[in-house]
């Protein structure tokens, strides 16, 4: 390494850390700013991210069709499945837009169903490879707990979703803070 790379090096390490202190900053600012949003507005900021998605959709769907439409190389099947794919997005997405509310509805209770399950799953997993843990004591109080959780979320999914929401909101703010403070911070 020469003296000007090692200058050059180390002149532009404060800027680095700057930038990432800057990003913690906003990253943190936004964060408490959509968990404040859930948390003050829940269905309408469950309707607002429905659409992004539903956009998204639309938006995917457009791209597979026009890879489809002018992929060449994908041959016949490949452009064939390309298109269909799209036109699935866009009808999708297309369907979520003109009912929003009963979208993220479906979505929610489908998240809720689909966390509950991998939860159970998940648990079931910890109890079979306990031999293999290194503390068959908080594996199975883990597998237990994840069980318990899925099961939960599963009898009564309109609650778990709830649940779920106001989770996702309170650990938006939570981090976000901590992501404020360590952007504020010499911690960075």
């Amino acid at each position: 390494m020469t003296a000007q790379s090692a200058t050059e090096s180390t002149s532009n390490r404060p800027a680095a850390v700057k930038g990432a202190r800057r990003a913690l900053l906003l990253a943190g600012l936004a964060g408490i700013g959509f968990g404040a949003a859930i948390l003050l507005w829940p269905t309408k900021t469950a309707v607002a991210l429905t659409g992004v998605i539903a956009l998204y959709a639309v938006l995917a769907g457009i791209v597979y069709v026009g890879i489809g439409v002018i992929g060449k190389e994908l041959g016949t099947g490949g452009r064939i499945a390309h298109i269909l794919l799209g036109a699935l997005y866009v009808v999708a997405g297309a369907y979520a837009f003109s009912s929003l509310k009963e979208s993220a509805a479906f979505l929610a209770l489908f998240l809720t169903i689909m966390v509950g399950f991998m939860w159970i799953i998940e648990g079931f997993a910890a109890l079979f490879t306990l031999g293999q843990s290194g503390s068959k004591a908080v594996g199975a109080i883990f597998a237990i707990i994840s069980v318990v959780a899925g099961l939960t979320l599963l009898s009564n999914a309109i609650w778990g979703a709830v649940f779920l929401w106001w989770f996702v909101a309170i650990s938006l703010i939570v981090l976000g803070i901590l992501n404020v403070v360590r952007g504020l911070t010499k911690q960075a």
